[in-house]
């Protein structure tokens, strides 16, 4: 368990979204993905246009050119007969953008947007992802993709091909088969515990035990006997001896997912364990050696919770032995397709219907509607692998028995309610368009914007991430060098208890004089039982 000590254990090298390079340096190049296809096994081939980075132009038409299947190197072209033979010219635009020229008569669509003549894409709106539906039928995504690994890579069990599911493989097999403990971070429902499983299944544990543990829902008074064991009449209710998760994984991997929760003296426990490799079980003075690597996740930031005093700076550098950032789905666009297909064949397997995703008639209607597909890659996805794994199952069992998949009035109230943010978008006017404000360098955000975006959204940080267009993250990076700003940690508590009586217990009269995370000040306000 002994593991040498992490001296940074901050996220700065991780690189946001929207920056156009290769995770070895090289650019990304611009892509084609199909997300939905009359044929459904055709959903993920992609061609990536490497012409256009030589200032060449490229023709899309029914005829060409080849779109690659995931993992092979053989392709086809898109072959749907509605689709003209007359090709959609697409050629370098200014600034690094891209123009697109339809041959008169083809049908072309920008999202659900025909294209009546010329049109410049921004290299923000392309950086995005751009859907294009040709003959209203077929769905593509206009993307930046990584080049073709030399060497290939193992899916390790993940759906998706784009730059930021790469990074994770790449991150995997880089870590897998050693025995430093790992750090997954990332939004609620981005598939962390896969990422988990994918470390243990390709390490030199993969025989022993996998215990996956949530101390989210453990209750607190209870956390520490759960994982570390207690010893007959330790506590009430202690009849008997009992083994600790951490014993329950011996020779294996323990996955604690929600490790922000950790109690206090949980988290005393847990950096013990990792530094000795020896544990005591609740009402013992024997310790006990276990052999078990540890793999983390969290949703939280918890540089803030260090800062706020509720999480061990110490256990942090354990823990993040080596650290895997998750991308969120909205952050991977171009994979929405294959995983919503992926999820789709689960759930018409559990019907009897997986018939409907096998190749057939070339003239039916597709399965997945291009005008569904189009709202799916634009949605913005808060809940991540999970919403998505629930909408299909919605879907799906909604229409049973049909040809189509249909979208009935009240899952589309709330999958995409009115004023919901989409992403990708194409401009009105070529030359005009604003930066997309789903892919921001928090290094080009000003400290006036920053204020305005935290004012504005109420001192809710992810409100606020929202209106910059960066991670929520990213929020505490740019307060922590604004010299200007402050966190709620950072409050004395004579501040804290005279603003508490002067705005009379109301927290949003305290975080406007204040100025700090709303959510942080209740916290506070809490531990000093100013609730």
């Amino acid at each position: 368990m002994r593991e040498p000590p992490l001296e940074d254990f901050s996220t700065a090298n991780v690189p946001e979204s929207g920056e156009e390079r290769h995770p070895h340096g090289a650019p990304l190049l611009t892509a084609l993905t199909v997300v939905s296809h009359p044929q459904p096994h055709r959903v993920g081939d992609r061609v990536l246009l490497e012409a256009l980075a030589a200032g060449r132009e490229v023709e899309l038409s029914r005829n060409a050119p080849a779109f690659i299947p995931p993992g092979s190197a053989l392709g086809s072209h898109l072959a749907d007969p509605f689709i003209s033979r007359k090709p959609l010219v697409l050629s370098p635009g200014p600034h690094g953008g891209l123009r697109l020229s339809p041959a008169e008569g083809a049908k072309v669509s920008l999202g659900d947007e025909p294209l009546q003549g010329p049109w410049e894409l921004s290299s923000e709106e392309v950086a995005a992802g751009v859907p294009l539906v040709l003959a209203g039928r077929v769905v593509l995504l206009l993307h930046l993709a990584e080049p073709p690994s030399p060497r290939g890579q193992d899916m390790l069990g993940m759906v998706g091909a784009s730059a930021g599911i790469q990074r994770v493989r790449h991150h995997v097999e880089q870590v897998a088969d050693l025995g430093v403990s790992v750090l997954i971070r990332g939004e609620t429902g981005s598939g962390k515990e896969l990422i988990a499983r994918a470390i243990h299944q390709r390490s030199p544990r993969r025989l022993r035990p996998f215990v996956s543990i949530n101390l989210g829902a453990i209750p607190r008074e209870l956390a520490a006997s759960e994982l570390f064991g207690a010893r007959k009449g330790a506590f009430t209710g202690a009849v008997k001896d009992q083994d600790g998760f951490f014993q329950a994984a011996q020779g294996g991997t323990l996955f604690l997912d929600e490790v922000g929760e950790a109690p206090p003296e949980v988290q005393v426990m847990l950096l013990r364990v990792l530094e000795t490799g020896e544990l005591y079980p609740v009402g013992s003075r024997t310790p006990i050696a276990v052999d078990v690597r540890l793999v983390a996740a969290t949703d939280a930031h918890l540089e803030e919770q260090i800062r706020d005093g509720r999480f061990k700076a110490p256990l942090l550098h354990r823990l993040a032995g080596y650290s895997i950032r998750v991308p969120p789905l909205r952050e991977r666009p171009e994979d929405v397709g294959p995983l919503f297909h992926h999820f789709a064949r689960e759930e018409l397997e559990a019907l009897g219907e997986a018939h409907r995703l096998s190749p057939g008639d070339p003239f039916r209607e597709p399965w997945l509607p291009a005008p569904l597909a189009v709202r799916l890659v634009r949605h913005g996805w808060p809940g991540n692998l999970r919403q998505l794994r629930n909408v299909v199952r919605q879907l799906v069992i909604g229409s049973r028995g049909q040809s189509r998949l249909r979208l009935d009035a009240q899952l589309e109230e709330e999958l995409f309610p009115v004023g919901t943010p989409l992403v990708g978008r194409p401009t009105s006017a070529p030359s005009t368009s604003a930066p997309s404000a789903s892919r921001r360098k928090p290094a080009d955000i000003s400290s006036a914007e920053l204020l305005t975006a935290l004012r504005e959204g109420g001192w809710d940080f992810q409100a606020a991430a929202d209106r910059l267009g960066i991670h929520r993250t990213s929020i505490y990076d740019l307060i922590e060098r604004n010299p200007d700003l402050r966190t709620a940690g950072d409050l004395s508590v004579e501040e804290l208890t005279r603003c508490f009586h002067a705005c009379k217990g109301d927290l949003d009269a305290m975080v406007r004089q204040l100025e700090v995370s709303r959510r942080a000040l209740g916290r506070r306000l809490k531990e000093l039982g100013l609730g």
